[in-house]
């Protein structure tokens, strides 16, 4: 049993690395002290392809954190 979940944290980590890539950036400015320096502290709601990908990732992430505690309470048996 703890092969099968090793082998899926494994595949969930690679998951989890393409989806937070695959995120559009939020900032095209690499310049932080630039006069539109005030737009870094808005936020804006996430439409479309941008929210399914924040959504996706934090699904995975949380079942990622459950898999990998999982395991640890596993290995201390």
């Amino acid at each position: 049993m703890s092969g099968a979940l090793t082998t899926i944290l494994l595949v969930l980590s690679v998951l989890i690395i393409i989806a937070i890539f695959m995120q559009p950036t939020k900032n095209q400015s690499s310049n932080v002290f630039d006069a539109s320096s005030n737009d870094l502290f808005e936020r804006s709601k996430a439409r479309g392809f941008e929210a399914v990908m924040q959504r996706l990732t934090a699904i995975m992430i949380f079942f990622w954190l459950l898999i990998a505690m999982i395991l640890m309470v596993l290995s201390s048996r």
